[in-house]
């Protein structure tokens, strides 16, 4: 130890010393202190739960801090509902409380107060997402949009995905998809539906997302969306070898390639004649005052893409279950497909706008797949208001 350090040294137990029998009393004070603002923590938490009790309806809060988050994570994959709600209906009824990821939350399974809740989007309840969710949408995400700047950017989606490209150029382009698709899966043993369907919609989503980059960029893109959903709903711990860990860094390295792909689409001057969601992006941004910033801009092409190829895989996959167990309605729909086949001049053209607009029976089958499938498990929201509905009141406190 050089000279240097060892005076260091004794003017620091100098000073030590110098304080006395004083030393002992401060840490106790200190530990004091920590135990009443811990008690304080605790008791408000309890007492504002007691508040509540007399308006949330049945259920549990489960353990402290935890809550019922290790049963909620620890889901079976179902197209049914979730576990973890059923046992709860069963138990309480299709309204119920509980505590997930550190937050009071209200469950509703009532088909009528869920339509309400629904149809007052942006006047008594708002879109809302606990804090670990938050963490996976971004900082910047159209959880946090309302108002104008929420219209400005369906505005901007429609540009891309309203019935005027649908009718004119998205139906041959998911025609000509499936078409591929199917051709592929001729020689196969097997097929794993719901990633196969998975791959095939994300390409076509891809494509009018980001354009010509899609096709060079798909491999990575989708092995690190796929990472992303994998993780979507585990238990919020950020640990290298977790689910979470690997969901937060595949969103991660998509966001970073999607800002590659709109730094470079950016320096071209050209508008091209077919646009693609990330050239809207542009032309906003590109404007003296943009309606929404660059961050934004990136989060809502990501969530885009991921909704787009999820929620459809998920639809269709149990669609095709849903008609492997009821042949009279696999029938009726081939029969369809079939008259109006018999109707064309020549059998083999693509899907028309009108046929597409006929297909009475194929769109009673889509509805009733979405009403009964498990595509979109949770929705969150929270109130902006004290509401009654049904007998039940939600409050501005626990989220529905």
């Amino acid at each position: 130890m050089d000279l240097q350090s060892a005076s260091m040294l004794q003017s620091i137990h100098g000073r030590i010393s110098n304080m006395g029998p004083l030393a002992p009393p401060l840490v106790v004070v200190g530990a004091t202190l920590m135990c009443i603002w811990l008690a304080h923590y605790f008791l408000k938490k309890i007492n504002h739960r007691r508040r509540l009790q007399a308006v949330l309806p049945p259920g549990s809060m489960g353990l402290p801090l935890l809550g019922e988050t290790l049963e909620f994570f620890a889901r079976s994959p179902s197209m049914d509902l979730l576990p973890f709600f059923k046992r709860r209906m069963e138990r309480f009824g299709p309204i119920f409380k509980t505590n997930l990821v550190g937050k009071d939350l209200i469950v509703s399974l009532d088909p009528d107060i869920n339509h309400y809740v629904l149809q007052q989007e942006e006047k008594a309840f708002h879109i809302w997402f606990p804090e670990s969710f938050m963490r996976l949408l971004g900082e910047e995400n159209i959880a946090k949009v309302y108002g104008s700047l929420h219209k400005n950017t369906r505005n901007m989606i429609r540009r891309v995905f309203g019935p005027e490209n649908l009718r004119l150029v998205l139906l041959h382009d998911m025609q000509g998809a499936v078409e591929k698709t199917l051709s592929s899966w001729h020689d196969s043993g097997s097929v794993e539906l719901k990633p196969a369907l998975s791959s095939m919609i994300f390409g076509i989503a891809a494509k009018w997302m980001i354009g010509h980059e899609a096709s060079v960029l798909s491999g990575d893109l989708w092995k690190n969306f796929d990472a992303f959903n994998q993780g979507l709903l585990s238990f919020p711990l950020y640990i290298p070898g977790t689910a979470f860990y690997r969901c937060m860094q595949g969103r991660n390295n998509v966001m970073k390639t999607l800002k590659q792909v709109l730094d470079e689409r950016r320096k071209k001057a050209e508008t091209p004649e077919r646009m693609d969601f990330i050239d809207v992006i542009v032309s906003e941004l590109n404007k003296e005052n943009p309606a929404l910033s660059e961050n934004l801009a990136l989060n809502v092409l990501f969530l885009m893409i991921f909704a787009s190829f999820e929620t459809t895989s998920s639809g269709l996959t149990a669609a095709l279950k849903f008609l492997s167990d009821n042949p009279r309605a696999l029938q009726e729909l081939e029969e369809e497909h079939q008259q109006i086949r018999a109707r064309r001049a020549d059998p083999n053209t693509g899907v028309t706008w009108e046929e597409y607009k006929s297909m009475k029976f194929t769109s009673h089958v889509i509805n009733e797949s979405l009403r009964l499938a498990n595509v979109a498990p949770v929705l969150f929201r929270k109130a902006t208001q004290d509401v009654n509905i049904k007998g039940s009141r939600f409050t501005l406190s626990p989220c529905i």
